[in-house]
C-alpha cells in the first residue's frame, strides 16, 4: 500500500491549524508542520498537540524553499501539499485512501478547491472549481521558484482526484488586506527580477478587465456581495501589483 506524507507551512496559523491537521489524521501517514519562526501565536503549540505530526520551527526562505525543505524532511515518496487554512473533505479523505490501495497512473494529481471568502463558499467569479496540483511524487515533480504563487512543475502527467479540497481564505477583510500587501509587493519584485517591462496599460487597462471578467464573465454577481466585493479588491490587487513595479523600476533606474 503506497504511503503518504503531508506538508504544511505555517505563519500565525492558530485558528486554522487544528483543523487542518485533523482533516488528514484518516488518510495521510506523516503529517509535517514547519512553523516559521517569526510566529508570534500558538500554531507551534498546537500542532504539537497532535502526536502523529512532525513539528518544527524553521527560519523563513520563501514559500518555494520552505516547501522543498519540507518534501526533503518527509520519508515517503507520496507527497500531498497542504495549506494551513485548508481541509481535507471526508469525501477527498476517502478518495485518497482508494488511491493509496491501487497502482498510480499518474505523476501528480490535482485537486477541486472549494474557497471560501468571507465565510461564503464562491462558487462562481472564476474560483471553483480553482484546480490544484497538490498529490505529486517527489521524485517526479518539485516546487518551481516564484516567490508568490509557487506551483510544482511536473515530469509528467497529472491526473485528477474528483473531491474537493476546502479553502477558508480570508474570513475577514481586515485578514485579506495583510495579504494583500505582502503579496503584491512580491509580486511586483518578482517581475522586477524578470525583466519585464512597465506599461501605462498594465495600471489603465488590467485591473478593470479583472473586474468584468469576474464579475461578469465568470458570473460573480450570482455569489452576492462577497462576489462583488470580491471582485473589486482583486481588481485592487492588480492595480496595486502594477502600481508598485511601477515604484520599483523607478527606483532601479529604469523607467521603461
Amino acid at each position: 500500500m503506497i504511503k503518504i506524507s503531508s506538508i504544511i507551512i505555517a505563519k500565525n496559523e492558530e485558528s486554522n491549524i487544528g483543523r487542518c491537521i485533523e482533516s488528514q489524521l484518516g488518510c495521510i501517514d506523516e503529517i509535517i508542520v514547519l512553523v516559521d519562526n517569526r510566529t508570534t501565536d500558538r500554531t507551534f503549540e498546537i500542532a504539537k498537540t497532535f502526536s502523529r505530526v512532525k513539528v518544527q520551527t524553521v527560519s523563513w526562505q520563501g514559500y518555494s524553499s520552505t516547501k522543498k525543505f519540507g518534501v526533503s524532511l518527509a520519508s515517503n515518496e507520496w507527497i500531498f501539499w497542504i495549506d494551513a487554512d485548508e481541509a481535507v473533505t471526508d469525501k477527498l479523505c476517502k478518495e485518497i485512501n482508494n488511491f493509496k490501495t491501487n497502482v498510480p497512473q499518474f505523476s501528480s494529481y490535482s485537486v477541486p478547491r472549494k474557497a471560501y471568502f468571507l465565510g461564503k463558499w464562491i462558487r462562481h467569479s472564476g474560483w471553483y472549481p480553482g484546480r490544484v496540483t497538490r498529490l505529486f511524487n517527489k521524485n517526479q515533480a518539485s516546487f518551481s521558484d516564484n516567490d508568490v504563487h509557487e506551483h510544482l512543475v511536473v515530469n509528467g502527467l497529472t491526473g485528477r482526484l474528483e473531491n474537493d479540497l476546502d479553502h477558508f481564505t480570508d474570513p475577514t477583510i481586515h485578514h485579506y488586506f495583510e495579504k494583500f500587501n505582502r503579496y503584491t509587493t512580491l509580486a511586483a519584485e518578482e517581475m522586477l527580477r524578470e525583466g519585464r517591462d512597465f506599461k501605462i496599460s498594465d495600471i489603465l487597462l488590467r485591473p478593470p478587465f479583472i473586474f468584468i471578467k469576474m464579475y461578469l464573465l465568470k458570473a460573480g454577481f450570482l455569489d452576492g456581495i462577497e462576489g462583488l466585493i470580491l471582485a473589486v479588491f482583486s481588481s485592487a490587487y492588480v492595480f496595486t501589483k502594477y502600481c508598485k513595479f511601477w515604484e520599483l523600476k523607478r527606483k532601479s533606474g529604469n523607467k521603461k
